[in-house]
């Protein structure tokens, strides 16, 4: 009987603040995650590991970063979707001949596989909301079949996607 006291004593403690750590670290710092979708092909394959950074209000987003979020499509609000952010606030997006056209200007995908084969707005992106479309841009569930909006609210966001940690010979960064 001693020896359970004497090891509740030395190790409770411990097993305590190591799940508070834990609990605290993946709900405000970071979180891994898996892909659920092929949306994002080539760049993240089905079933690919990935680490999100989840402090949003500390986070520069920059276009080209691939984010993790809740969209505003009807049924799926509280499902993580992830996608490459397209569209900052006061952005004007198209898609016109198979190129993405962002403020006026063409923009250069080499993470893409195929041109894309619909055409889309112009839409400027409102002021707190964000613009995402999947790298399998013609097989992707985002922004641009979104019906009653195509924007996500900043308060959406769960975090910006860090790295790929598995498969382990995939392990890394995303391309921009």
């Amino acid at each position: 009987m001693q020896r359970v006291k004497r090891w509740i004593k030395e190790w409770v403690p411990t097993l305590a603040i190591a799940a508070i750590v834990s609990f605290t670290f993946n709900t405000y710092v970071a979180q891994g995650m898996t892909v659920p979708t092929g949306s994002m092909l080539p760049t993240i394959q089905l079933d690919d590991k990935i680490l999100v950074e989840k402090m949003v209000e500390l986070t520069d987003f920059q276009f080209g970063d691939v984010v993790v979020f809740y969209p505003p499509l009807e049924g799926h609000e509280n499902e993580r979707f992830v996608k490459r952010l397209i569209g900052l606030p006061g952005d004007t997006i198209e898609v016109k001949d198979g190129v993405l056209i962002r403020n006026g200007q063409k923009v250069d995908e080499p993470y893409l596989n195929e041109k894309m084969t619909y055409t889309y707005g112009p839409v400027t992106v409102p002021a707190d909301h964000y613009f995402f479309l999947g790298d399998n841009r013609n097989d992707s569930e985002d922004s641009h079949l979104w019906p009653s909006t195509p924007f996500v609210a900043k308060d959406k966001l769960v975090g910006k996607v860090m790295f790929r940690y598995f498969p382990f010979d995939h392990i890394g960064g995303l391309d921009k």
